[in-house]
């Protein structure tokens, strides 16, 4: 089996990993930078109107020394990674936390306090180009008695904020590296559970293909691909199964109609060439009857047989009294009994036990077994039929004394032309369908039917058939 749906599932399996992680990477880095920046800009706008409330308390109408805050803004500063300002209320740097940076002395004229108050309103700019690059600043006014005296600003570079955006990033990689390092788990799982059953079951198929019907797959799982393996195994063995059983069937059917063919065959051309006398023909014309008459019987029985096995085989179901038709069929057999001297002892639990059946089938069944029954019965013996209902059901037995069935050949009598050693020697015109066809009938009735036999002693042969709804009680 070649590779390429393993292939396409690797495949997949990097695109979706290499798309998954741009995705994560762009859309991380976006939602990121903006809570970040919306984070610091709350931090600064806190920390702003905190250190504006400081000062408050510094001045008393006019600015004093800051000397003793000194220490507090540089500390904040480095904390925050900002610069912090204290500007006049004319725009003028009075201190700067970055003392060397030159802003200090330096007057603002256009400062809008308004623009940078706002901590829902926030943007990076340059700040009137004093920075070389953009910075987040948030100001709080400095008051005192109803005025105000100046402002603290705190600038924040955006190379900040972009730090700690790396940082996080940095972290949703290595996350999603582990999740997809463990999602390995899951393309090995699928290697196992999926992937290598399936090409087993394929090779497998191939082998059915090619006529290889006796391939095992030998798979043991409770899932669904180990459903369909043991499917696939018992759909090979039933195949391989009906093989021999039509190479079976077709050399017995052979056999049978090979040998009252040869016996018609050889008997007319003796006759044709006068190796029998005309004195004697007549006997022998009786034995090529008798011959025709065995091959119409095994073509009949192969015509119902092949009836039974057409799908929906429709039965003509209707009700009818069972006794009545063990005693017509039973009739029948006056002749073959007389011969042996077989007497019929027939039981029926009620006068009229009505059935829901095919009462041509039934019946074809009954003479059947009975048929069977003689033929196996040793002279001057009892044959006892008996029908009886139990459970909504009727129950029918047909029971002989004859030489029974030898342990080991009970499972196999049901089968096509399958005949026992001792029958051969009883019954050399039989077919070795009656059975068979018995058993396909009642089945067809969705009934049962079962056999008790003891070699030596007897056989009894026991099936169901349905209650007349008419006539439960």
């Amino acid at each position: 089996m070649n590779k390429r749906l393993y292939l396409k599932l690797i495949l997949s399996y990097l695109a979706v990993g290499v798309l998954g992680f741009i995705f994560v990477a762009t859309v991380s880095s976006r939602s990121i930078y903006r809570y970040l920046s919306r984070q610091k800009a709350s931090a600064l706008y806190q920390e702003a109107h905190a250190l504006a409330s400081e000062c408050s308390r510094q001045y008393s109408g006019t600015l004093v020394s800051l000397d003793a805050m000194k220490p507090q803004l540089a500390g904040l500063a480095a904390h925050l990674e900002s610069e912090i300002w204290i500007m006049d209320r004319y725009g003028r740097v009075t201190y700067d936390t970055c003392g060397d940076s030159g802003h200090v002395g330096r007057t603002f004229e256009d400062f809008d306090p308004a623009a940078t108050m706002t901590m829902n309103n926030y943007r990076f700019q340059d700040f009137h180009d004093s920075f070389r690059e953009p910075v987040l600043t948030a100001s709080a006014p400095i008051t005192g008695r109803f005025s105000t005296y100046g402002y603290v600003l705190i600038h924040m570079p955006e190379s900040v904020v972009l730090q700690s955006r790396y940082d996080l990033l940095n972290i949703v990689y290595v996350a999603y590296l582990a999740v997809f390092l463990l999602s390995l788990l899951v393309l090995l799982t699928f290697q196992l559970t999926v992937y290598l059953p399936i090409r087993k079951i394929t090779r497998a198929a191939n082998e059915y293909a090619s006529g290889n019907l006796t391939y095992r797959l030998n798979f043991h799982s409770s899932d669904e691909l180990g459903y369909l393996a043991n499917t696939l195994d018992y759909m090979a063995m039933e195949l391989y199964n009906s093989e021999e059983y039509q190479k079976k069937f077709i050399a017995n059917v052979s056999h049978d109609f090979r040998s009252p063919l040869t016996s018609i065959k050889g008997y007319i051309e003796a006759m044709l060439d006068g190796t029998i006398p005309p004195e004697n023909q007549e006997r022998y014309l009786n034995i090529v009857i008798s011959e025709t008459e065995r091959l119409n019987k095994l073509t009949e029985s192969l015509l119902t047989l092949n009836s039974l096995d057409e799908k929906g085989q429709q039965l003509v179901m209707t009700d009818f009294d069972i006794n009545q038709v063990i005693k017509n069929t039973c009739a029948t057999f006056e002749g073959s009994c007389s011969a042996k001297g077989i007497t019929v002892d027939l039981t029926f639990s009620d006068k009229a036990l009505l059935v829901h059946g095919d009462m041509g089938k039934i019946q074809q069944v009954i003479y059947n077994l009975v048929d069977n029954a003689i033929k196996f019965s040793h002279h001057e013996s009892v044959i006892w039929i008996e029908a009886y209902d139990q459970h909504e059901k009727i129950f029918v037995s047909v029971k002989d004394s004859g030489i029974g069935i030898p342990k080991n050949c009970t499972g196999k009598i049901w089968e096509r032309f399958y005949k026992t050693d001792l029958s051969r020697g009883k019954d050399k015109k039989g077919t070795g369908l009656g059975l068979s066809i018995t058993k396909e009938i009642i089945q067809a009735h969705n009934e049962n039917i079962d056999v008790i036999s003891t070699e030596g002693v007897g056989t009894e042969f026991i099936f169901t058939l349905q209650r007349a709804a008419g006539d439960l009680s």
